[in-house]
């Protein structure tokens, strides 16, 4: 074989491994683009959002699951109850409007957390308690349980309001005082 033939195949060579190269990565032959400082900011606001609402969501949940608890062991209460359980319901429902997973902006550097994924299930919604919940015999403890429990979950939401983006620390706020009244509700306005 002659040189300018050794030549040709080396050329040729390397232009089918070029064009190899070219195919593996991308359509068009350009390097994938890096997300910009503002797109990963976004992305930063929007999973810190979304663990908000999660915790939000879930402890509302929980909340609800105590006014399930307390009306299965004491039907009696039930005109007392129903009225505060449907408003837990409907904040339950609002806190986790907006969803609490968030798909990454970017595919080459976005890293999703195993603890978030394991603590909600494939729709995104968290997943329910194992543990049933405790109920006092007495209706009168019950109530002063539920009443706690909403102080707490109160208290949970206006601890929220720190890192809440303003639309969502609206909301909170405004569940955080109906958990308030709803926890007056359950105490002393019974007395008054």
């Amino acid at each position: 074989m002659t040189t300018t033939g050794r030549r040709a195949l080396l050329v040729a060579g390397a232009a089918a491994g070029a064009s190899a190269l070219a195919g593996c990565t991308s359509p068009s032959g350009e390097q994938p683009r890096r997300p910009s400082a503002a797109e990963l900011e976004a992305e930063r606001v929007a999973r810190t959002e979304a663990a908000l609402r999660l915790r939000s969501v879930t402890a509302a949940r929980g909340l609800l699951e105590r006014y399930d608890a307390a009306l299965a062991a004491h039907p009696v209460l039930a005109p007392r109850l129903n009225p505060l359980r449907r408003a837990v319901a409907a904040h339950t429902k609002a806190l986790g409007e907006g969803g609490t997973t968030v798909s990454p902006a970017t595919t080459a550097t976005a890293s999703t957390s195993p603890s978030a994924s394991a603590s909600a299930s494939a729709s995104g919604k968290p997943t329910a308690s194992p543990t049933p919940v405790r109920v006092a015999t007495d209706p009168g403890a019950a109530l002063r349980e539920l009443a706690a429990a909403e102080r707490t979950a109160s208290e949970g939401h206006t601890a929220a309001l720190l890192t809440a983006p303003p639309e969502y620390a609206r909301l909170l706020a405004s569940v955080a005082a109906s958990g308030a009244a709803h926890a007056y509700l359950l105490t002393e306005g019974a007395r008054a």
